[in-house]
Order: structure tokens, then C-alpha cells, then sequence
């Protein structure tokens, strides 16, 4: 006769758990530069730009439903104009004077993350605010779609995956009824 299986677990007791991230959101940012990062953004912040200033009141008197645009937000090692972290899109005002080559870089590491970077001139938003909001609304369009179907190709490839026991509405699935009532 042979022997029956049992399933071992590993005695865990001694081993050490990985170190949190506990900042930077998991960029391995050093403290210090994350600090640094934050008070650069909240200096931003109170020193904007007119161009800064009247997109962030057309973005506040908008109705954007779950998407919302955070003014000065740091993203990893980075700090943008706008960000939607809903989108992963984020909106750069090129200003007179901005290094274009450290922009590119940033630019780079944004999109190497899955990031998509809107750039807009302030001459734009300040002499023609409604074409600049026709760009970001259809760029917020392309974002949709693209992670629709992001999504889409995931559950096409991933199908034996679990899927949410109620949709939006609170609304489960159809039960079975196993005394034939209907």
C-alpha cells in the first residue's frame, strides 16, 4: 500500500518579513528626497503661474465624475502640473525658460510606469482655455479606452480569475433556485 500525501508547510516562525515601503509609494525614494520633493510642490503651489492658476479653476468648477486632476503632485521623483492618478495621466504646463532635456527625461520615467504626460503651452491656456480643454478631455477619452481595453485583455488571458460577486449597482449574480420556484 502506499504512502498517503500530506501537504508540509514551511515553518515561517524564524524568517524575516520584507521591509515596507513605507514612503514614496513603493518608489524607493529616500526620505529625505521625498520631503524635499513635497516642499518644492507645496512652494509651487503658492508661487503658480497665471497659466496654473486659470486651469486649475476651470478643473475646479468641472464636473469630471471619478476623475480628478491634483494640482503640483509629486509622481515618484517627479512633480507635475496635474495629475489624474484614476487616468495615470498627468499635465505638464511648458512654461518660457523649462530644460527641455530634463522634461524628456521626465517624461521617460513617467511613461516607463504606465503615466501618459499631456504636454500644454501657457500661451494656449491663457488665450484659448476652451480648445486646451477640448485637448485634455479627448486625451482623458484615449486614457479610458486604453484601459478598457487594458482591461479587457487581461480578463481574455487571465479567465479562470474570480469576478466580483455584485456589479456597481449591488446587484449579485442570479441564484439558483434548488426548490424549482421561480
Amino acid at each position: 500500500m502506499t504512502e498517503r500525501k500530506t501537504l508540509n508547510l514551511r515553518d515561517t516562525s524564524d524568517a524575516e518579513a520584507p521591509a515596507l515601503k513605507k514612503r514614496g509609494r513603493g518608489w524607493e525614494i529616500s526620505d529625505k528626497r521625498l520631503d524635499a520633493l513635497h516642499d518644492r510642490a507645496r512652494e509651487m503651489k503658492r508661487h503658480a503661474s497665471e497659466a496654473h492658476k486659470a486651469l486649475a479653476e476651470r478643473f475646479s468648477k468641472a464636473d469630471l465624475g471619478k476623475y480628478t486632476f491634483k494640482r503640483f503632485a509629486v509622481v515618484g521623483s517627479a512633480i507635475v502640473d496635474f495629475n489624474c492618478h484614476n487616468l495615470g495621466m498627468a499635465i505638464v504646463i511648458d512654461e518660457e525658460g523649462d530644460d527641455p532635456a530634463l522634461n524628456r527625461r521626465r517624461d521617460k520615467s513617467l511613461d516607463a510606469v504606465g503615466v501618459k504626460v499631456m504636454h500644454l503651452a501657457a500661451t494656449d491656456i491663457l488665450e484659448n482655455m476652451d480648445d486646451v480643454l477640448k485637448r485634455i478631455t479627448a486625451g482623458m477619452r484615449l486614457r479610458i479606452a486604453d484601459k478598457g481595453e487594458a482591461r479587457r485583455r487581461h480578463e481574455a488571458e487571465n479567465p479562470r480569475q474570480t469576478r466580483p460577486r455584485y456589479d456597481r449597482a449591488g446587484n449579485g449574480p442570479p441564484r439558483n433556485d434548488r426548490g424549482g420556484k421561480r
